[in-house]
């Protein structure tokens, strides 16, 4: 069943400290962007609603404390969400936030700087095709997110390397169809992993539909994944 948000409840999850953090990183944030176009979803309901709420909706589905003390990695994190969001929220996890573009991470370098977080927080600047061959990152995460970067087939080849036996990975999307399935199912399988969950939600004041695929390893990736730069986007499972 689909659930409905509505605006007020973003209130009821956050709270004060919460919303203050927020409410700098949207300062932080605009504050680079007029020099380095980071995004455009900044104002109003763009960044509360498209950026804020999208983002943490699914650490609500169950008790928030569960999730809470984890080892998460965000791949192509942009700006910072979900990786800071989820930093915010929970504040007694490891945060990781990989992304392959320079000025992004020296962007979140100073995103970082400026919110002050209790969080230990990496910034990596690298390709997730070159970390997750890297035995130091390789199956040692808790929770693992891509949110706005690839085809659900193309991320969880990015996604599953980097999980633990316990993990999850959240493959955020916003269209779904039943053909999507197919595709992830059969992708999951050469991967050794399989769907746990879909959830569903319509995001308040008309800012569209979205779905969260959640996946898991059932045995450990195969060694040979992901493949080389630019073959997963290019050639998805």
């Amino acid at each position: 069943m689909m659930q409905i948000l509505h605006s007020q409840d973003l209130n009821k999850i956050l709270n004060s400290n919460e919303i203050r953090l927020f409410q700098k990183l949207q300062k932080s944030i605009s504050e680079i962007n007029q020099n380095t176009n980071l995004t455009r979803l900044l104002e109003g309901d763009d960044y509360w609603i498209s950026q804020v709420y999208d983002s943490i909706w699914p650490f609500y589905l169950s008790p928030n404390k569960i999730l809470d003390g984890k080892k998460f990695i965000d791949i192509g994190s942009g700006c910072g969400f979900p990786g800071l969001a989820y930093a915010i929220t929970h504040p007694n996890s490891e945060v990781y936030l990989v992304d392959s573009s320079r000025k992004k991470t020296d962007a979140l370098k100073q995103i970082i700087e400026d919110l002050n977080l209790c969080n230990h927080i990496l910034v990596i600047n690298d390709r997730i095709e070159n970390i997750a061959h890297n035995a130091s990152y390789r199956n040692n995460f808790d929770i693992g997110t891509t949110r706005a970067v690839g085809s659900p087939s193309t991320v969880a080849e990015y996604i599953l390397p980097m999980l633990n036996k316990s993990g999850l990975g959240l493959l955020y999307c916003g269209k779904w169809e039943k053909k999507d399935e197919v595709k992830i199912r059969n992708s999951l399988e050469i991967l050794k992993g399989s769907i746990t969950d879909i959830k569903k939600i319509q995001l308040p004041n008309r800012k569209g539909i979205r779905h969260i695929i959640f996946i898991k390893p059932e045995k450990n990736c195969p060694d040979s994944y992901p493949r080389a730069i630019g073959k997963p986007a290019k050639y998805p499972l």
